[in-house]
């Protein structure tokens, strides 16, 4: 969990333009959010707006003042994604406008999950005209998830009801839970500007995780590693900023030209962008328009924007107030994670038709009408252990950090629900691998079959080489996780050969001939062999005969590889390696020149055994010299 002191939670507001959002905020913080020349002109938010208060109970609030003109509504998307608690905010005198409704539409597909509806300018009406101004707000949130929320009677002018405000934020907020910063960290930018001096500047919501001062981080688009120089939390230099605090990062070496809104910052390495989506749709009851296979919407993610494609897999058309699951094609790429939630606008007059959530963020292509393709997306949507289990499915094997990249959950809450489910056995883990378990029985089963039909067309060798063997499974399957998956099997290692339990090689008779003859020829060579092509192309053999038949003379010990090219007799060997020990029990050092002329041999096949002696740690080299080392005592 977060090591903050505080609890920080992000509340926004929404509401029609002039229902005094802004003199709310300030007369709750005393900071005034209309920042542009423009908007203190127009008296009216175009953009977002930011301020901080720290309420009674210690907790610490960003909030976020969003444009409430219909024409900035793709600003107040970008505000209200990450928010904990919202303000709907109402004018006494004016009620309930075109903007509270679209406003109020967006939060409930958002699901926001806490809201407070304040009525303000309750100081120019009168007490009956506000009860009667109150009742059509009730009535208009009764279906939404602000039915049973808090109702307050403000004015941001005399300041009648803020400290009843102030009260009910409290209750409210201490509701909230306190997000968790052990995940990756994830920032999507709501505004980059320059600072002389200093650089580019991103502002946001940190939606999950913490981030360090030092640390490098990854901005998506386009996809360039930076530094973190800087970070303010609500104006004040932190060395760490948590999930839930408005965060301003300076980032060091990052050119603000390839920035936009919609960029995210996070963890390098765990988030990647996508350009299509599986997701649960919803159409308002009231979209004044049916949705058809490919029709181009606005997509509104965090705070990007984007044009998508509604590639609908069940049906033909989606009517109003309808959910379905659909695929959506982005005209560029955006970061998305599963659960994420969305809203689309129509494309053109642009309206606020629905919205849903992530079920997949990189899902395949996939075909329409195929109940198959439905069943998966059910089960993906049924919870964050399914989703992981079939993800675990697509890739076969995956390490934690894989899994944390496809899902956007920490770390300890994945391995949480991968020992539930290894509890249920559905999955398994095989040294820092996870597979499902009929992954697991399948790749076991692949290997006893690979091995046993290795055997029958391979009589002569001691077994399948073990590089072979690991080739025949997936690539992305670790060494450590194939040598466990081996030893949970009946097969069994021999050095580089692995085997079924017990196997024994036996030769044909015309087999036997061979290899006495290939031991006859080595035998009469003794130290003086030489290399691989001149001792075996006289026998007239052909390449698979003669490795299967070296493999077998290897495995045996009636031949010694010295390396790829030279071999020794078993005998030839043992008489060398006995030179060697007598030697060094008179003498500390050794040359090539006396150890050549000590065995009565020629210096290539010399300096073979040499080296050889060397892997074996038998010897030691020093300079153009060799001394003793872990010599043994015998050559038998």
């Amino acid at each position: 969990m977060s090591t903050s002191r505080t609890k920080n939670i992000i509340i926004g507001t929404a509401g029609h333009v002039d229902h005094g959002k802004t003199a709310l905020i300030q007369a709750l913080t005393g900071a005034k959010t209309d920042r542009l020349k423009e908007e203190q002109q127009r008296g009216i938010s175009i953009d977002l707006g930011f301020a901080s208060f720290e309420l009674p109970n210690g907790d610490q609030a960003g909030v976020i003042d969003v444009p409430g003109h219909e024409k900035f509504i793709n600003n107040m998307l970008a505000g209200v994604g990450g928010i904990d608690l919202v303000l709907l905010v109402v004018d006494c005198n004016e009620g309930v406008m075109p903007q509270t409704h679209e406003h109020l539409q967006i939060l409930n597909l958002l699901q926001i999950p806490r809201g407070i509806v304040v009525m303000t300018k309750v100081d120019l009406a009168d007490e009956e005209w506000a009860d009667v101004v109150e009742e059509e707000i009730r009535e208009e949130v009764a279906t939404t998830f602000l039915k049973d929320a808090p109702f307050c009677r403000v004015s941001s002018i005399t300041g009648q009801g803020i400290p009843e405000l102030i009260q009910t934020i409290v209750e409210v907020s201490s509701k909230i839970p306190q997000r968790d910063s052990d995940g990756p960290m994830r920032l999507p930018i709501d505004r980059h500007f320059s600072v002389a001096g200093f650089g580019t500047v991103v502002t946001g919501t940190l939606l999950t995780g913490s981030a360090h001062v030092g640390e490098s981080v990854e901005v998506l688009p386009p996809g360039e590693k930076v530094r973190i120089r800087d970070i303010q939390v609500h104006g004040k230099k932190q060395q760490v900023a948590y999930c839930g605090q408005r965060v301003a990062l300076n980032l060091a070496g990052l050119e603000r030209s390839i920035l936009q809104r919609g960029s995210v910052i996070g963890t390098p390495a765990i988030f990647e962008q996508t350009n299509r989506i599986d997701a649960r749709l919803t159409l308002l009851a009231d979209a004044p328009r049916t949705i058809k296979f490919r029709d181009p919407v606005h997509f509104y993610l965090g705070t990007a924007r984007v044009v998508g494609l509604i590639a609908l897999l069940d049906r033909d058309q989606m009517e109003a107030g309808e959910t379905a699951l659909v695929q959506i094609h982005l005209d560029r790429p955006l970061v998305a994670h599963r659960q994420d939630r969305f809203i689309i606008r129509s494309y053109s007059p642009m309206f606020t038709i629905g919205g849903g959530i992530v079920v997949d963020p990189a899902p395949v292509k996939h075909k329409r009408f195929r109940d198959e393709v439905i069943k998966q997306l059910e089960e993906l949507e049924s919870g964050e252990g399914s989703f992981l289990l079939q993800k675990l499915t697509e890739l076969q094997c995956a390490r934690i950090k894989d899994l944390e990249q496809i899902s956007g959950m920490g770390r300890e809450k994945i391995t949480n629900h991968l020992k539930d489910l290894e509890q249920q056995k559905q999955v398994c883990l095989l040294a820092d691998q996870w597979l499902p378990a009929p992954v697991m029985r399948s790749f076991s089963e692949r290997l006893l079959e690979s091995v046993a039909e290795f055997h029958q067309q391979n009589p002569l060798l001691p077994g399948m080489p073990h590089a072979t063997l690991k080739a025949k499974l997936l690539k992305r399957l670790s060494g450590k996780a194939f040598d466990q998956l081996l030893a949970n099997t009946a097969l069994q290692r021999a050095g580089e050969w692995v085997q079924v339990e017990g196997y024994v090689p036996q030769p044909t008779a015309e087999q036997q001939l061979i290899l006495d003859k290939i031991e006859v020829n080595y035998r009469k060579a003794g130290v003086v062999a030489k290399g691989r092509r001149e001792m075996l192309e006289p026998l007239g053999l052909d390449d698979k005969t003669i490795e299967d038949c070296l493999g077998y003379l290897f495995f045996n010990n009636i031949l010694i590889k010295l390396n790829e090219e030279t071999f020794f007799h078993r005998s030839c060997y043992q008489h060398a390696l006995q030179q060697l020990i007598d030697h060094f029990a008179k003498q500390q050092s050794l040359t090539l020149a006396q150890y050549r002329d000590l065995i009565g041999s020629a210096r290539k096949p010399v300096q073979a055994l040499l080296e050889y002696f060397d892997t074996l740690k038998y010897t030691m080299r020093k300079g153009d010299a060799r001394e003793a080392w872990k010599l043994p005592s015998s050559a038998q």
